[in-house]
């Protein structure tokens, strides 16, 4: 009977409380994550695709018609949605400003006269996701974009650049009153 008792309350918690809340919020420093939310809805990943397709449009990217191939790699290596188009935009401003014939807008083996060219930009869209995945996150432990910083760049004000441009993906996401997205990233 006790149990029962117990039962009943939080029974009235969850129907009063669901789980799956879709309003937005901005971001923050502290929420500077590179971990991907697993999506039940196709509704939220049409939404991100018209998220990044629409602000790499706005800032005349090369890699706007990626945007889909940005949202696939990223749930395919659980990485937030956002992350590999920021870390775009602090390396190459979205691909506008790469080593010649490189595809490559993410700085990524670029260093004194060494280029690391992709064929395609969805070769390197795949290639920085699963690197920053397997090198980056599983094997040398970064839990957060600073710990990543700390290894990819040698600037100590990379990562509060990407977490600038995260943060400016959001605000974009968030005035287009259309999108419904979860509140995890």
């Amino acid at each position: 009977m006790k149990n029962k008792l117990l039962f009943i309350p939080i029974l009235a918690f969850l129907l009063l409380f669901p789980a799956n809340t879709f309003a937005q919020e901005y971001t923050s420093v502290a929420s500077a994550s590179i971990k991907n939310t697993v999506y039940e809805h196709d509704t939220e990943y049409a939404s991100r695709v018209k998220i990044l397709k629409g602000y790499l449009e706005k800032y005349n990217s090369p890699l706007a018609p990626f945007a889909e191939d940005f949202v696939i790699q990223a749930e395919k290596h659980d990485l937030d949605w956002r992350l590999v188009v920021a870390i775009a935009g602090v390396e190459s401003t979205y691909g506008k400003a790469i080593p010649p014939y490189s595809n490559n807008a993410w700085g990524w083996g670029v260093y004194g006269e060494n280029v690391i060219r992709f064929t395609t930009w969805s070769e390197g869209i795949e290639t920085i996701s699963k690197g920053l995945r397997e090198k980056y996150i599983n094997e040398w432990g970064g839990e957060s974009i600073y710990e990543i910083g700390s290894i990819y760049a040698a600037s100590p004000h990379w990562a509060n650049s990407v977490n600038i441009h995260l943060s400016m993906i959001q605000k974009y996401a968030l005035s287009d009153t259309g999108n419904t997205l979860s509140l995890s990233f």
